[in-house]
Formats: structure tokens, sequence, C-alpha cells
């Protein structure tokens, strides 16, 4: 495979990615939560956390979600459609996110139903069907379901001034529509450190009409060079028109590597012909 590759400036400021945890279906799952009371006991569990269709104009298929209450109490479910985007860091964005924007898939989409009521230890279905406009040109859309829910027990309708304990969990939804070409580079290679461990962030442009996902390897090298550790490329997604930080974790400092100055080599695959790779360097100190 052919490598492309670009020479970058090593940068000692610090700072760490947040990883969203993935459960396939693949789960990749970006969970938003905010615990109920603990009186409730009341949990739910939602899979998958991310689907990911391929599509042409006119195509149409149905989904399903399915939520499982593993508490101790029923669990009230409300299912919205919902825009979304991450954050710089890859935080996933819910508010504030414009509407039916340029990759938004929200208008294609329905859902059933809408509301629903889990008993303890029971499982309910929502199922999604999505109609791609005939007229949609070759890109990667998404869009998301947002279930709330709180405790069985609570009045479905809140009363003025009244207070609500509510939980979230999404389901993002990828609809890649025909296959436009992937155009991704590296514009930053710089390290970043916490008290618990040392990262090397590659921030990736996304200049592409289509989301990708990143893997690959950085290799770290000592003074001699002789490869001191390699560690894998967090798959995580970057999408269209965007530009996304990827932190790839160096070491953990409860076992950090020999103090000297290291070489760093990042190749990440995005799915185009040529890999695409970066250079940095990493000084350890005590």
């Amino acid at each position: 495979m052919e490598l492309r590759r670009g020479a970058l400036h090593a940068d000692d400021r610090l700072h760490l990615d947040r990883a969203l945890r993935c459960l396939l279906l693949l789960a990749c799952t970006l969970l938003l939560a905010s615990p109920l009371p603990a009186r409730a006991q009341a949990s739910l569990e939602v899979s998958p956390l991310r689907v990911e269709l391929q599509a042409g104009p006119g195509a149409t298929t149905t989904q399903a979600v399915t939520l499982s209450s593993a508490g101790t109490e029923g669990v009230r479910v409300r299912a919205r459609l919902s825009d979304w985007d991450l954050s710089r860091d890859g935080s996933p964005q819910f508010e504030r996110v414009p509407e039916n924007g340029p990759f938004s898939a929200t208008s294609w989409v329905r859902i059933a139903p809408p509301e629903l009521l889990i008993e303890p230890g029971k499982s309910g279905i929502v199922r999604f069907s999505l109609s791609v406009p005939p007229d949609t040109a070759p890109a990667g859309y998404r869009t998301s379901i947002l279930f709330e829910f709180l405790p069985a027990s609570g009045d479905p309708i809140a009363k003025p001034k009244e207070v609500q304990f509510r939980s979230r969990v999404a389901t993002l939804i990828y609809v890649n529509v025909g296959e436009p070409p992937p155009a991704v580079e590296l514009v930053d290679l710089r390290s970043r450190v916490t008290p618990e461990q040392t990262a090397l962030v590659a921030v990736l442009a996304n200049t592409g009409k289509r989301s990708v996902r990143t893997k690959g390897t950085m290799t770290i090298f000592d003074a001699a060079g002789k490869e001191a550790a390699q560690v894998a490329i967090p798959d995580v997604p970057v999408l269209p028109e965007s530009e996304r930080e990827v932190a790839i974790v160096a070491f953990e400092s409860a076992k950090p590597l020999s103090e000297g100055e290291y070489r760093v080599e990042v190749k990440i695959d995005v799915g185009m012909p040529a890999l695409i790779v970066g250079e940095t360097t990493l000084k350890v100190t005590r």
C-alpha cells in the first residue's frame, strides 16, 4: 500500500481525548446518561447504540432497537429523533445542533412506537423506518434516536414547577449514500499529558462528503532507532467536513517509558488509497 508522508512539528501541549464506548451492534456507543434517583432502581439498556446503513437514492429500510429494563422497577421510555454532531474531541452533541443541516437524515426517518412502558426484566422494541429521497447526493448522512426514560411510577405529564428526573441514551444512525471518495488530512500531531497517561493527539481534517473511521498503528522508536512500543489507533468516527482530535495513548503513568527522546510515527487508515503518515518527537522526563 502506498504511503503518504507528512512531517509535523512536535508540540508539548498536553490534554486527553474523550473516547466514546462502542457496543456494536457494534455498538459504538455514544451514550449520554444522567442517573435516576437511587430510590427508583430503574435501569435501561439499549442495543444497538450505533447503526450504520449503506443505501442508494430512493432506498428504504426498517430496523429495530431493543430496550431492556435491567432494574427492579419498570421504565417509561419516550423516543424522538434528533440531529447530532461531534465536538472536536469526539464528544456527542445534541443540544444547539442546527436542524436539517447538509448531512441530516432526520427527516427521512419515522419511529414507532414513540412511547412505551417496559416492565422489570422485560424488553421492548422500537422500530425505525428510513426512506432516502430519490434525489439525494452521495454523502454520509446521520441522525439519532434519543431514548428518554424515567421510572414507570413517574407522572408522564409533569405538572408546572415539578421536577422530573430523566436519563437519555442515544442510538446513532449513520446513512452512507453512494460511495463518495474519502478525503482526510493529518493537520497536527502533538503530545498531551495528564497525571494518568501520556497521549499523542492526531488532528484529522475531513474535507470529504462521507464519514470515515480510523484504524492503524502508532510506533515509538528510541534514540537508537529500536522499536520501544506500538499501539493501535483508536477506532473513532470523523464526520464529513469537520476536524477531529484522535488521542492515542503512548503509555500509562504507572508504566512509563524510560527517560529520553523518542521518534513517533503514526500510520492512519481511513479507507483512502494511501495511508496517512505523520512523525513527531516525544520527550520523556522524570
